[in-house]
């Protein structure tokens, strides 16, 4: 597959829009740009609701909606089985007849996807989003079974990708983190990229500022994103006039931290937006005065990219690989995982940086962002659809 000829590649996946999530962002970025550079797009994901499989025409791509079934421990997410994932993947591939697959993770649609391709000898990649541990808050069992769980999805997700003809993640954390408990031999760090330049003040453009410090938080609700340690923290800032707390995204956990905060007596300064369209997005970031993320599982964080990229300051937990995009001190700080005080101190420290100073630490954010380029992800990408190896990606 060299040359410049135009590419048949199929993304699969387990989570694509309208799901809400970072891998779900990804694959919607990754089809857009594969698209645009005039290739044909195939997706296989999940159905979003009840019903049977689908075939959806969008902008980016053909997206064949797989038959779908609710899980008792999440609210949104949804399953395919083993055994229809298996017929439908086969199926698909033998009518689109791709170039090249892309899985997403070693579930479901994934696994279906890898065995179905590498049977056929079409060129394979897979990424991985997921960490096994990510999975603890939907599993109702105890810790030492979770543990179990754990260690048997990275066994599997070693078996599964490390049939790929390349395997990929976002950071060199999870890499490491992959051949130790998946025992998989090469796994390329491969950022997720970021179009940096999207969330850059233009020209001309006046962004309106409340009368207050802003705290925003973007992301998922959900337990591991730990943003009742945020709230608990807003109760211990030292900063004056006291700083307010933009939340976006929805999750499951909307409702108990909506009750938490009117626990802390904090309501009337934090503003639950829930899912807004990116323009609005986008604002938020401009508007906001430093960024937050408390997780504790991120792989790489998208949300804390388009931060820096709008050249926000920024406060992020000190876990996974959240400290791969702070230089403690110059865009930012990490704080102890789990520690209000610690997060309050921090974000207070911020909000008392000088104009100038919060300036020059939004502009080291941004370079930082920049290193991320989706232009240059997006090209080794195509160049692995191609036929490249992962030595050749590493030695260009």
């Amino acid at each position: 597959m060299t040359g410049d000829k135009p590419l048949k590649i199929l993304i699969a996946a387990d989570t694509y829009p309208p799901d809400v999530n970072g891998a779900s962002v990804f694959c919607h970025r990754l089809a857009t740009a594969m698209a645009a550079r005039g290739h044909e797009v195939h997706v296989v994901a999940a159905r979003a609701s009840k019903g049977p499989g689908y075939v959806e025409q969008r902008p980016e791509a053909t997206v064949h909606r797989l038959a779908s079934h609710a899980v008792p421990t999440h609210p949104s997410y949804r399953i395919v089985f083993p055994w229809d994932a298996a017929r439908d993947l086969a199926r698909i591939i033998d009518d689109v007849r791709p170039d090249a697959v892309h899985v997403q993770c070693h579930y479901m649609v994934g696994q279906a996807a890898v065995n179905q391709a590498v049977k056929r000898g079409i060129r394979t990649i897979a990424t991985n989003h997921f960490m096994p541990e990510n999975l603890d808050p939907f599993l109702p069992f105890p810790r030492w079974f979770k543990r179990i769980v754990a260690r048997n999805s990275w066994r599997d997700m070693g078996k599964i990708m490390g049939r790929a003809d390349v395997v990929t993640t976002p950071t060199p954390l999870a890499a490491r983190a992959m051949k130790l408990h998946a025992r998989l031999d090469e796994v390329l760090p491969l950022s997720n990229g970021i179009d940096s330049s999207h969330y850059e003040l233009a020209p001309g453009e006046e962004v309106v500022k409340d009368p207050w410090p802003l705290v925003l938080f973007v992301g998922r609700l959900a337990v591991e994103k730990n943003v009742d340690v945020l709230l608990e923290s807003l109760t211990r800032m030292k900063t004056e006039p006291a700083p307010h707390l933009e939340v976006i995204g929805g999750g499951e956990q909307r409702a108990n931290l909506e009750r938490r905060a009117a626990e802390l007596g904090i309501a009337d300064r934090v503003a639950f937006r829930g899912h807004v369209d990116d323009d609005e997005l986008r604002r938020a970031y401009l508007r906001a005065d430093v960024f937050c993320q408390p997780g504790t599982a991120e792989l790489q964080s998208l949300v804390t990219l388009e931060a820096l990229s709008a050249s926000r300051p920024v406060v992020l937990a000190d876990a996974m690989a959240l400290p791969h995009l702070v230089d403690d001190g110059g865009n930012g700080y990490l704080f102890t995982p789990g520690d209000a005080e610690d997060l309050a101190g921090k974000i207070d420290r911020v909000l008392a940086a000088s104009d100038e100073e919060r300036a020059a630490m939004g502009e080291a954010g941004h370079r930082k962002a920049v290193f991320h380029s989706a232009e240059k992800t997006m090209n080794t990408f195509e160049a692995l659809y191609r036929g490249a190896t992962a030595q050749d990606v590493l030695g260009a």
